[in-house]
């Protein structure tokens, strides 16, 4: 199947094909062509073209950005079209990227916390001067009852107060998730006010590349599969909860040296950065409805929503005991006034 994919690409990207990581929604692969290195990319839990079409018309945009580090560059196929749709009857789609020279940050020690900021605010920058004729195919993270139709509130609530028999053991990390959710949902009023703007929306530090003998450097940021127009303090938001980890101290001093260099690029208003935590714990919330869906279509095994539930959870827990720090270094580096 990969192989076939690749007969639809001119003749130096065909080669051999190695695993690469793959993340929840995808399945990467290397190919290693006669004249380079590409990354081939199946789309697993959709079939919308429109939403490949429209990252692909982002990625189109930045290429054309100075913006010091990489991004995704996806290769036209021989009808020169960068999306090609798999031969196997199942509707999936696949693209192929060309190869960024970089490695994934090593586990702990995070030293490009800084870089991360710089590299996170300049895209930010990029992005809210991008115009594009087609609309995006995500809603923006607050209209998170239109984006989940499936799950009323009253549906959330029962399966955290009472989960079905796989889950009936996390009942205690499940409530805490539950009231969150009931939380986020009386304060979402208003964010639609907040300045608007594209967003890459999923930056986390399993979505860049370090330099390979410069770790504390950025060299490329990647994965714009759910980029969307949303409030651009949404960016940070989904940053900040994955900087601060169960080591409070070196949590912190992730998130004061990523809001430094992210300042250097943009800032925010008042308002905005009062909506930050209220954003932060938005964004853990989505991805517990997120997984929930994936369960429930049967996209997941029960295995999968097990093993995001304590996380999530955990990372509420942290938003909560470091919210009071956190608002004071958002005022601090990111404030415009």
């Amino acid at each position: 199947m990969l192989t076939s994919i690749l007969n639809h690409y001119a003749s130096i990207w065909r080669g051999d094909i190695t695993q690469g990581e793959s993340g929840w929604n995808n399945t990467t692969r290397f190919v290693e062509g006669p004249e380079g290195r590409g990354v081939l990319r199946i789309y697993q839990t959709h079939r919308d073209l429109d939403k490949i079409r429209f990252e692909h018309a982002v990625l189109a945009s930045l290429a054309q950005s100075n913006l010091g580090f990489s991004t995704p560059v996806p290769v036209p196929s021989l009808t020169g079209d960068t999306v090609v749709q798999l031969e196997d009857g199942s509707g999936r789609y696949a693209c192929l990227f060309k190869y960024i020279d970089g490695i994934r940050p090593k586990a702990g020690g995070f030293r490009a916390a800084y870089s991360f900021g710089e590299a996170a605010g300049s895209l930010s920058y990029a992005l809210s001067r991008i115009v594009l004729e087609t609309s995006p195919a995500y809603r923006p993270y607050y209209e998170i009852a239109h984006s989940y139709p499936a799950f009323s509130p009253e549906r959330v609530g029962q399966f955290c107060i009472a989960p079905p028999e796989p889950f009936r053991d996390l009942e205690g990390p499940l409530r805490g998730i539950g009231e969150a959710y009931g939380e986020v949902s009386r304060e979402l009023e208003g964010l639609e006010r907040l300045p608007q703007q594209l967003v890459h929306g999923d930056l986390n530090v399993s979505n860049l590349l370090v330099g390979a003998d410069k770790p504390e450097q950025v060299t490329a940021l990647l994965d714009f599969e759910f980029c969307t127009r949303d409030v651009r303090a949404m960016e940070p938001a989904v940053i900040l909860p994955g900087l601060l980890g169960d080591d409070k101290d070196a949590g912190m001093e992730a998130a004061v040296h990523f809001c430094r260099g992210f300042g250097s690029r943009v800032r925010l208003t008042r308002e905005e950065i009062r909506a930050v935590p209220v954003l932060m714990k938005l964004r853990n919330v989505d991805v517990f409805l997120h997984f929930m869906t994936r369960y429930d279509d049967g996209t997941d095994g029960p295995e999968v929503l097990r093993e995001q539930i304590p996380a999530i959870r955990a990372e509420l827990a942290r938003l909560e005991r470091d919210r009071t720090t956190v608002e004071a270094l958002l005022e601090r580096y990111l404030s415009s006034e």
